[in-house]
């Protein structure tokens, strides 16, 4: 009787060795999804602003609120770039707005690339007149940036739209006619807008993915972020406006671009609506000024996440 409750003893000892064996290699190899980016709810987490310091005097862009903070979450810098620090940034993928909501923007547009990073951004294009001197200028310094293109005039130049994908900078939608008032419209005419103007930019490149949207004058609504959300679109809004549309001339421009400019700052210019030489010659001046205090790059486009064993994969510098 001894023996044959030793035997079941050591039976269930084994099944159960073997069972632990599986489910630990069935973890280790598995190439699911986890419930939640750690590295998403962090970078949403950070999006809360300190209070503002009154005596610092207000930004070109006060009244859209205070500019939230970068993810502040220390990696190693690959670049080895002084005076710079490369942080963690969200993993973008089809279906899912790149970036967090921000609780500091209009109607939770994003003012800040939510890593350490500038972005530059060119929104009213393209133009044929200005789009390839900035693309030039942008290819000197070796700088990308980000495009918020109108649709009608992106059917119009199809070739300027290939331009600025091929120089690896990311394409933006900026309505269709530059409808200030779109936000305000029916759902069903948003949708149709900003539809039709990635319908365009597709037709130009296609498989591009336009993974931001930026609404015209800044005149948000919880509307039309919803539905740029809807199509998989993050909302952009800024931290530093020079208001060059104004043409108050290159060295205000510069100037303002220059002094306003911190981490992470998303900075608004224009490429296209009117006449933009005072854009252009402002950017040859500033460029290279801000080149070597931060790290110029282009909001990251939406891309299919790379997969090993369940481990996402870093896709550029600091994003990890």
């Amino acid at each position: 009787m001894d023996a044959v409750r030793g035997w079941r003893a050591v039976l269930a000892l084994l099944v159960t060795a073997l069972l632990g064996a599986y489910v630990i290699g069935h973890m280790i190899g598995r190439p699911g999804v986890p419930a939640e980016n750690p590295d998403r709810a962090a970078a949403s987490r950070a999006d809360s602003p300190p209070a503002p310091d009154a005596s610092a005097g207000p930004t070109p862009d006060a009244s859209a609120g205070p500019v939230e903070p970068p993810v502040r979450e220390a990696v190693a810098n690959p670049a080895g770039r002084a005076g710079s620090e490369v942080v963690q940034q969200p993993f973008i993928a089809p279906g899912r707005p790149p970036l967090p909501r921000s609780p500091t923007g209009p109607s939770g547009s994003r003012r800040t690339t939510g890593a350490g990073y500038v972005a530059l951004t060119f929104d009213d294009g393209p133009d044929p007149r200005y789009t390839p001197r900035v693309l030039e200028l942008l290819r000197e310094h070796e700088v990308k940036a980000t495009f918020c293109v109108v649709g009608q005039l992106a059917e119009a130049y199809p070739d300027l739209i290939r331009a600025i994908a091929a120089d690896g900078h990311t394409l933006c939608n900026h309505s269709w006619d530059h409808d200030i008032g779109l936000g305000s419209r029916s759902v069903r005419e948003i949708r149709q807008n900003l539809t039709r103007t990635n319908q365009a930019i597709e037709a130009a490149v296609p498989g591009v993915r336009v993974s931001y949207y930026r609404q015209p004058g800044g005149a948000w609504t919880d509307r039309v972020v919803d539905v740029a959300e809807e199509l998989g679109m993050s909302s952009l809004h800024w931290a530093v406006d020079p208001q060059d549309w104004a043409r108050p001339g290159a060295d205000v421009i510069a100037a303002v671009v220059t002094e306003w400019t911190t981490d992470g700052a998303i900075v608004l210019l224009h490429d296209g609506g009117g006449e933009r030489q005072g854009t252009v010659n402002a950017l040859r001046d500033f460029l290279p000024v801000l080149a070597a205090r931060y790290h110029l790059d282009a909001l990251p486009p939406g891309i299919e996440l790379p997969r090993r064993h369940g481990v996402e994969l870093p896709l550029n510098p600091g994003q990890v």
